[in-house]
């Protein structure tokens, strides 16, 4: 057994190309070294800002020696009249082989010419040397550069080569016009703190010998050691440091021997909103923030930057950052400033300049879309008169602070902005809080909205883009979602779940699709086709929060959606909330056993039941079967158990409480089963076309009960 190294020392990578270079390699080494029967026992891959490196530990030193079976031509071209032809004499000399080791075997298409072939096993340095160009130049990513003279691409240029196969360098050069890269055990340690050059002697000896020359290569340690120090500063500081996950991953990527320096700005910029200081911090210059406490918004006017220098020159850096988010801060104060010089409403007019799409119009347009759409839910959920007006004024108000200077420098902070100047001009908190609130969730960790005016006006918002983005044929596809329509879909549902907003969504699409069909700025596509493809949309976004967030089981979902009958999808859609309640019962049922003491009667029902023309949400036995055209007593047992039934499920529909239909359905089950399989049994496709239609609609209208709670043809049997 054998380690192997591999480093590609560069220029200073781009951050997040150090971490979806080492992920793509993960997936694809090791996939290639197992296809190559050269599994390691360990595989550990690192990377910091100016090199990228694998170590692979009990690497088998050659391939096994093994055999092969390989098909050839079928065996009725390769031979005739028991000679071998061209094929067979063909296939032979590609596989270096005499006739006689042709061998006809029977395969699912008929007889073929095989060979076994043994094959010996090749050095794993020379499949080595083979693959990793193959590993460096596959790496895909942004912006690859080409420098020189050559036409090679990479993130930056590459400076050196390490390859080695415990202490033996395997021989390599990429070759990029004049310039070549050659292989060889000479890495760099740090640029500052070791500049001299590194010489690796054993493979093994990789991640300590960089250790000494100042480089924590795992990006890994290197975060632990970042988070250790910047936790450590901030309790010497008496604070709490604000450690984001995307900032800890990028500084891990910026350095190679991190150092923690704490540096300050001046008390006066704590009077900035702390969103504005902690951006200003987080994403122009990679600081971490520090909080006066753990449950208190509230900052201290210093910083942690994660140096990649001497330590030896901390002060001089700290000094030298400060200077540097003081100007940030001054420029945010100023922002800050200017937009409180006017009230917000002040800024709704100029969002005539600001275009939301191009064919849907300004962002003034929107805003009106917006107020339109708030005030349907608003009438869905019967607001009253004071809610209604806040509801009116958030959705006025909702993008006002885009038109902001602080907003324009800094778009992340849209809504948060909005809600400070609201206040500031003396918005209700409602008004305030709702600004803020109906762009949530803005990720998947994110929290909902959770005030009844956020809520409408969120919903408003997201349903406005989908409907005006679905009408000019900008649909989803693939992965491609550049208007995030599925997070705006996915957020409509989530909102509905989570608030318990009785809301019709199939009515609601139906209001605004007709209000851009009506409006004469706009060009829409015609109003049934919007419906369609917003109603699949959502169904779509409902099974998968169904299965995925939720954890129903697939055939359970597909069963509150309905198998193939869009009639049926679209009470999901009329009332989404009974959606999830379905589904969770039918989830938890199935996880207690009960499903399994109705599913066999009911699932035996609905499938016989098709080969009949009963409508689907016919309840009621009066009139539709007939005692007068009954053989059996199972027959009067039936009419019997679904005329009980019949209060028990009326009962379920009003208070969505399915256990009462469970309980009338576990009554019925043995009922059903003895008309099917008792010693009075019946056959159902009677001869008779009266009789066979009277027990047809008995099935029916049990399958109608059912459906009152999911479509039992989707569900599999547990």
């Amino acid at each position: 057994m054998a380690t192997f190294l591999l480093e590609v020392g560069t220029e200073e990578l781009p951050a997040s190309f150090v971490s979806d270079a080492l992920k793509q390699w993960q997936s694809r080494v090791l996939a290639d070294l197992q296809e190559q029967l050269l599994e390691p026992a360990s595989a550990r891959f690192y990377g910091t800002p100016r090199r990228l490196a694998m170590l692979l530990e009990d690497l088998p030193e050659r391939q096994p020696d093994r055999t092969e079976d390989v098909k050839g031509p079928p065996a009725q071209a390769a031979f005739k009249d028991g000679k071998p032809t061209k094929a067979a004499e063909g296939f032979a000399r590609s596989r270096g082989l005499d006739l006689d080791a042709l061998e006809i075997r029977e395969t699912d298409k008929g007889p073929f010419v095989f060979v076994t072939q043994a094959i010996a096993g090749r050095p794993a340095a020379d499949l080595l040397t083979e693959l990793i160009p193959q590993w460096i130049l596959g790496l895909e990513g942004k912006r690859f550069m080409r420098w020189g003279d050559g036409d090679l691409r990479f993130p930056r240029p590459i400076r050196w080569l390490v390859a080695l196969l415990d202490s033996e360098v395997l021989p390599l050069t990429l070759e990029n016009g004049s310039i070549c890269c050659s292989s060889d055990r000479v890495s760099q340690g740090h640029r500052v703190l070791h500049p001299a050059p590194v010489t690796i002697k054993r493979a093994l000896d990789y991640v300590d010998t960089l250790r000494d020359a100042f480089v924590e290569i795992d990006p890994a340690a290197r975060r632990l050691l970042i988070q250790k120090q910047v936790n450590e500063a901030a309790k010497r500081l008496g604070g709490v440091p604000i450690i984001a996950e995307a900032l800890l991953e990028e500084v891990t990527n910026l350095v190679e021997w991190p150092t923690a320096v704490v540096g300050q700005f001046d008390a006066e910029f704590l009077e900035l909103p702390p969103e504005v200081a902690i951006i200003e911090m987080e994403s122009h210059q990679r600081y971490f923030p520090v909080r006066q406490t753990a449950d208190s918004p509230a900052l201290m006017s210093y910083f942690i930057t994660i140096a990649n220098g001497d330590p030896k020159k901390d002060a001089i850096i700290a000094e030298g950052n400060a200077r540097v988010i003081r100007a940030r801060l001054s420029d945010g104060k100023f922002f800050f400033d200017a937009d409180r010089a006017q009230p917000l409403d002040a800024f709704v007019e100029k969002l005539e300049t600001v275009t939301f799409e191009e064919q849907l119009g300004s962002m003034a347009a929107k805003v009106k879309r917006i107020g339109t759409i708030a005030n349907r839910i608003a009438d869905q959920l019967q607001l009253d008169t004071i809610t209604r007006q806040q509801v009116q004024r958030a959705a006025d108000l909702c993008k006002a602070d885009l038109v902001s200077q602080m907003v324009g420098e800094f778009p992340e902070l849209q809504g948060v902005m909005g809600q400070k100047y609201a206040l500031h001009s003396g918005e209700p908190e409602a008004v305030a809080a709702a600004i803020f609130e109906h762009y949530l969730p803005r990720g998947a960790q994110d929290a909902l909205p959770q005030t009844l005016v956020g809520q409408v006006v969120g919903l408003a918002d997201r349903l406005d883009t989908l409907v005006g983005i679905f009408s000019i044929g900008q649909l989803p596809s693939g992965s491609s979602d550049p208007f995030a329509l599925r997070r705006a879909a996915n957020a409509v549902v989530n909102i509905t779940w989570s608030a318990g907003l009785s809301i019709n969504l199939a009515a609601l699409l139906a209001g605004v699709i007709e209000d851009f069909v009506a409006d004469p700025a706009l060009t829409v596509a015609d109003s049934a086709r919007l419906q369609t493809q917003l109603s699949d949309f959502f169904l779509q976004r409902v099974q998968t929060l169904l299965q995925d967030e939720l954890g129903v089981d697939y055939d359970l979902v597909k069963a509150v959606l309905g198998d193939n009958d869009p009639t049926y999808a679209q009470r999901v859609l009329v009332d989404l909330l009974d959606a999830k309640d379905r589904a969770l019962f039918l989830q938890g049922i199935r996880q207690d056993g009960r499903l399994n003491g109705v599913y066999e009667t009911v699932n035996r029902a609905t499938r016989l039941a098709a080969q009949g023309d009963l409508d689907r949400q016919v309840l009621d036995p009066q009139g539709l079967v007939k005692p007068n055209l009954f053989k059996a007593k199972s027959e009067q047992a039936f009419l019997a158990a679904l005329q009980a039934l019949l209060p028990q499920t009326q009962a379920a529909q009003a208070s969505r409480d399915y256990n009462q239909l469970l309980a009338g359905l576990q009554q019925a089950a043995p009922v059903v089963s003895e008309f099917f399989d008792g010693p009075d049994s019946v056959l159902v496709m009677d001869e008779d076309l009266a009789v066979r239609q009277n027990r047809l609609n008995l099935l029916g209208l049990l399958r109608n009960h059912a459906l009152v709670l999911g479509d039992f043809g989707a569900i599999v049997k547990g």
